[in-house]
């Protein structure tokens, strides 16, 4: 039932530490770095049964199943990972004398079958791309049905993924070819994803501000039996962020361990308020810019049509945009490295080869710090954008968030290096932040068509010129221009309210408007979009402090910093209380005897 006022529930995800562990038999107390170390003795029986089954099961006849999902019988394959694999009868195998409980398998197994349904659709992207493929010029024929479109940035991977292989094979290449000719089987992440457990194995429950988690762990490298996997009971701190947040429940967590040790990627169930894009009037455009990450304007629906003031709100990245293209940057320059001395250690002696692996993993463990640096990065990037985009979508009295489709965005026309920042950006997970942030407030989030948003009218739907370069955008017949990021903003809005009653939702996606409709926004007089706060800087006092002098005591003076020069560690001081001002200069030092006697020093 959905109306004013009525609340919908919806999941969100956090992640937490545990600061307090005892045993949960006899209550005695553990050591975080016991915890750890039992930890990773069960992430490491996971990975390793998961590998092995993922190894196994990489065969076409797996994808075929997975696609079709029925099973042998015809029956309709549950959704539940865990069951699914039982139901196949695909089940991970442990080393003789190890002694795994059934509900950790189920935990392998549902990781395995998540996956491998995640790469269902690329193999068969790949069964079609590759009967289009010619390996003598490398390139791909156009479609011939209109389900073998795919988007064209994952064609172009998966056209590189031929090219490589016809290469090695010196151009011999069946005409359809499947993932598991391309590719090897991915490597399985060492996670425990609780939640395809039960009770038996790991339970939660929130006490006050504190979530208790009661969770199997093995007590050795390899249990042979029940008595070596007790029960341990973990307790953490619920982020401050959450509390009074109206959470109904509390799910099982995914463990993984990191260089800080265990960590919780925990979710919950919470009501908020009931986001239905229908009844719309007002609603805020967001365009993807490759100068900062996004830009906002937005239309309103009245009576008269559409109208529009064509101002707009650009995000300020805080400089953070600049640093992460310098880890970018940095990142490549490792890479390139790493890959280079991988080569000459394939040719190079026993000793010199043992010398670069040592430099290769030197350059592997900088590299994976710059990507957790750059992830840290981009999700602070993310949830700042999404909530300064709702706070002006709140301001506004906006019911509906547009972005642009990411699926057929695609980054090019801005040289090499642009066009790898821009496809690198945290987008999606921008996006996805905006749309956790703005469900907070009651503000629905849909995808609208992409194409042509910064490059036509919104008011006649013709092509805009662009007389002051790439980042402005004007109309000659509607008389309206501005920002260019700000009209697409506008063309998005307007999108996004002429589709509103053909909205699609599909599970897992964000609700989509998959039609560009048309009609002309007019220029509004009035001021409709909110000002957004700047921050406001310290004011800074450039004159000299008045200070009373004191009887007896020679005043302080004021001297300003010497010109910051090569040569102000061998200048002599001027005197105190001169420093030589703009009306009288002191005759400059020769530097050149100086130099000299440096030199000769």
């Amino acid at each position: 039932m959905s109306g004013p006022g009525s609340t919908a529930p919806r999941q969100f995800a956090f992640t937490t530490r545990a600061h307090v562990a005892v045993d949960d038999a006899t209550g005695e107390p553990i050591g975080l770095d016991d915890v750890d170390t039992r930890m990773r003795w069960l992430l490491d029986l996971i990975a390793a049964a998961g590998t092995e089954l993922t190894a196994r099961l990489w065969q076409p006849v797996t994808f075929d199943v997975l696609t079709a999902g029925r099973d042998r019988a015809g029956r309709r394959l549950p959704a539940q990972g865990h069951v699914a694999a039982a139901r196949l009868g695909w089940n991970p195998h442990y080393p003789d004398g190890i002694y795994v409980p059934s509900r950790v398998t189920r935990v392998v197994t549902a990781q395995v079958l998540a996956t491998l349904r995640t790469l269902a659709y690329r193999d068969a992207a790949i069964a079609a791309l590759s009967e289009r493929f010619d390996p003598v010029t490398g390139t791909l024929a156009p479609p011939t049905e209109p389900g073998d479109s795919v988007p064209l940035g994952f064609a172009r991977g998966v056209r590189r993924q031929l090219i490589a292989r016809s290469r090695r094979t010196d151009g011999a290449q069946s005409a359809r070819l499947r993932i598991t000719d391309v590719q090897g089987p991915p490597r399985v992440a060492a996670m425990a994803r609780l939640s395809a457990a039960d009770r038996q194995l790991a339970q939660i429950t929130a006490a006050g501000r504190e979530l208790v988690l009661r969770v199997k762990l093995p007590t050795c490298p390899a249990p042979a039996g029940r008595a070596q996997w007790r029960r341990v009971r973990l307790t953490a701190a619920i982020p401050a962020h959450l509390h009074g947040r109206a959470i109904t429940d509390w799910h099982l967590p995914a463990l993984v361990l990191d260089r800080k040790g265990l960590l919780w990627r925990c979710a919950a169930t919470e009501l908020v308020p009931d986001c239905n894009p229908g009844s719309a009037t007002v609603a805020v455009g967001v365009d993807w810019s490759p100068s900062t990450l996004g830009a906002a304007a937005i239309t309103t629906e009245n009576s008269d049509g559409l109208s529009s003031d064509y101002r707009g709100f650009t995000y300020d990245d805080r400089g953070l945009g600049v640093k992460l293209a310098r880890l970018q940057a940095e990142g490549q320059l490792l890479h390139r490295k790493a890959a280079r001395l991988t080569r000459l250690a394939a040719t190079a002696d026993p000793e010199v080869r043992a010398r670069l692996e040592a430099k290769i993993a030197v350059l592997d463990g900088h590299r994976e710090a710059v990507g957790a640096k750059r992830g840290k990065i981009n999700r602070e990037l993310g949830f700042h954008f999404g909530r300064q985009v709702a706070d002006y979508a709140a301001a506004a009295g906006a019911q509906v968030i547009a972005v642009e489709d990411l699926a057929t965005l695609e980054t090019r026309g801005h040289g090499r290096v642009n066009n790898n920042r821009a496809a690198q950006s945290a987008r999606r997970q921008a996006a996805a932040a905006l749309t956790h942030t703005a469900a907070g407030v009651g503000i629905a989030v849909v995808v609208v068509p992409a194409r042509g948003s910064s490059a036509q009218c919104p008011g006649c739907d013709e092509p805009l010129t662009r007389p002051g370069g790439y980042h402005t955008a004007w109309c000659q017949g509607c008389r309206v221009g501005g920002n260019r990021d700000h009209i697409a903003g506008v063309n998005l809005a307007k999108r996004a309210l002429l589709g509103k009653g053909n909205v699609t939702r599909r599970r897992g996606q964000m609700p989509a408007v998959r039609v560009a409709e048309h009609a002309p926004v007019r220029k509004s007089r009035d001021k409709i979009s909110p000002t957004p706060p700047r921050p406001r800087h310290r004011r800074v006092r450039h004159s000299l402090p008045t200070v009373t002098r004191r009887l007896g005591v020679t005043p302080k003076q004021h001297v300003p910093a010497p010109r910051a020069s090569v040569w102000d560690t061998v200048k002599p001081a001027p005197p105190h209380g001169d420093a030589g001002s703009r009306d009288r200069r002191t005759s400059p030092i020769n530097t050149t005897p100086v130099a000299d006697s440096m030199r000769s020093t």
